[in-house]
């Protein structure tokens, strides 16, 4: 994998995700097939960065620093795999990208008439990206994306953690 393919994937998803029940998250990974996990146990953060869609003011505001809490998500997760944050010779680096698109639009097909149409269907989605901190190519690439409605801020927490668990799981884990 390359930071081409990592900026194609940044293309396609753009949005956080925010709905119940879970099932509908979908978590997919691409991995660098050369890489030893095993050898990684540090990380920094690089940053991350928000995109947001709403020309019509439909997204109800949480009422919680989105951004802290996939932090501390990811902070916590990556714990858990055996990486650890460091401030300095971190062996990777961490980014991710959060956005939401309350103007997506998708193919439905009508139930009763089985006509396709286009309709608004607000998407939403997070990528989480683990890049080797030596060489600067990008070795992980997590994606999340649901449906979008407004939810209270607690039933958004509860996702946006099934997500980030659900990605960073399937990052090998460090011996």
């Amino acid at each position: 994998m390359n930071k081409s393919i990592f900026l194609f994937t940044i293309g396609l998803v753009i949005s956080a995700c925010t709905l119940t029940p879970k099932d509908d998250i979908q978590v997919t990974s691409d991995i660098d097939p050369k890489i030893n996990f095993s050898g990684y146990k540090t990380y920094e953060w690089l940053g991350s960065l928000g995109m947001f869609n709403d020309p019509a003011g439909k997204w109800k505001a949480v009422d919680f620093d989105m951004d802290s809490e996939i932090a501390i998500l990811i902070d916590r997760e990556l714990g858990k795999r055996g990486i650890e944050e460091s401030m300095a010779d971190a062996d990777l680096l961490v980014m991710y990208l959060a956005g939401i698109d309350m103007e997506a639009l998708q193919a439905k097909t009508d139930p009763q008439t089985q006509l396709k149409t286009i309709q608004n269907v607000p998407q939403g989605g997070l990528v989480i990206a683990l890049i080797d901190a030596r060489s600067g190519f990008v070795i992980w690439v997590g994606t999340a994306t649901a449906q979008i409605r407004n939810l209270p801020s607690e039933q958004v927490q509860q996702r946006l953690d099934y997500a980030v668990t659900q990605m960073i799981k399937q990052i090998p884990k460090s011996k």
